[in-house]
């Protein structure tokens, strides 16, 4: 069993930065990919980045590529999502999600555990 933990989400004004965190549980899942997904009002849960599982192999969505990095800490079974040049588009809950395999997948369905998610609100 996984249990994740996301930090770091609030407001911020356009063009800002923020930096989220996912810490995880199981001694287990440091060996599992790692994936951010997030969710506006009214739409569906996108996908945003993925890592795999030892830090080396990453994807993220064309809509954040360029201002989102996606990373990983092993050693503090944590992963990281540093969001640059924010717009009003990124607001949305984002969440982070672990799938128990090494490899990475931008699709939701993949992914085993979840969690509660973190609010990013960015005002113009």
């Amino acid at each position: 069993q996984v249990q994740l933990v996301e930090s770091g989400g609030g407001l911020v004004q356009a063009g800002g930065s923020l930096r989220l965190s996912c810490a995880a549980s199981g001694r287990t899942a440091s060996s599992y990919a790692m994936g951010w997904f997030r969710q506006a009002p009214g739409k569906e849960r996108e996908f945003v980045a993925t890592i795999d599982w030892s830090g080396i192999i990453t994807t993220t969505a064309d809509s954040v590529k360029g201002r989102f990095t996606i990373s990983r800490d092993n050693a503090k079974n944590a992963v990281y999502l540093q969001m640059n040049s924010l717009t009003r588009e990124d607001t949305a809950v984002y969440t982070c999600a672990a799938r128990t395999t090494h490899y990475t997948s931008a699709n939701k369905n993949d992914y085993d555990y979840w969690g509660q998610g973190t609010q990013v609100t960015v005002s113009s």
